[in-house]
């Protein structure tokens, strides 16, 4: 594993003034993070109102336990998503649970496959989201213009081979996000990060 980067001053301070019950702090960090929080909730549940609800609940957690985040196991930003993800997932398991009680359709499998999917597609939309903007714009030119490497080195003005460079390493960003479960483990809310 890659060693982590030193944890940044701002991340440092936030958890501090947290801990000390800082209001204004929870405030800074919702308009830091809220989007995010909410994005990653609408993408695992694909519903509006339960992803609001994941989004209350992810900041009356940070408010109400701020010391259960450590600089130094990495960005803030990781945790809020890890933090916000595993209490998407436990939400849509029960949700998709009990319609399975009720006589709903589908089997456990299927409610495992689609906890997966909606694992898999809320890493890459947290990975396209947190990558160098150099490379999510040329995967940006590339994908929803169309363009080929040599019109996105055009478009950006930069060499086709920093184009192709840029591509490929956003790309393999973006497939790592279906790396990140251990082969034949079940899904589960721990192991999606």
């Amino acid at each position: 594993m890659a060693k982590k980067d030193a944890p940044s001053r701002w991340d440092r301070t936030m958890q501090q003034r947290l801990t000390r019950g800082e209001a204004a702090a929870l405030g800074e960090l919702y308009d830091r993070f809220a989007s995010l929080v909410h994005g990653l909730a609408l993408r695992v549940l694909g519903d509006e109102g339960a992803a609001d609800r994941v989004t209350r609940e992810v900041f009356a957690h940070i408010w109400e336990t701020p010391e259960s985040y450590d600089p130094a196991q990495g960005p803030l930003r990781s945790w809020v998503a890890t933090l916000t993800h595993r209490l998407a997932v436990q939400r849509l398991r029960a949700t998709e649970t009990a319609a399975l009680t009720r006589g709903g359709r589908g089997t456990r499998e299927d409610l495992e496959r689609k906890v997966r999917d909606a694992s898999v597609a809320a890493r890459a939309d947290y990975i396209v989201t947190s990558m160098p903007v150099p490379l999510r714009t040329a995967l940006e030119r590339a994908y929803f213009q169309r363009r080929d490497y040599r019109q996105t080195a055009a478009d950006l003005g930069i060499t086709e081979d920093e184009a192709r460079r840029r591509l490929r390493l956003g790309l393999q960003l973006v497939a790592s996000a279906h790396e990140s479960e251990p082969a034949g483990a079940p899904p589960g809310p721990e192991a999606a990060w």
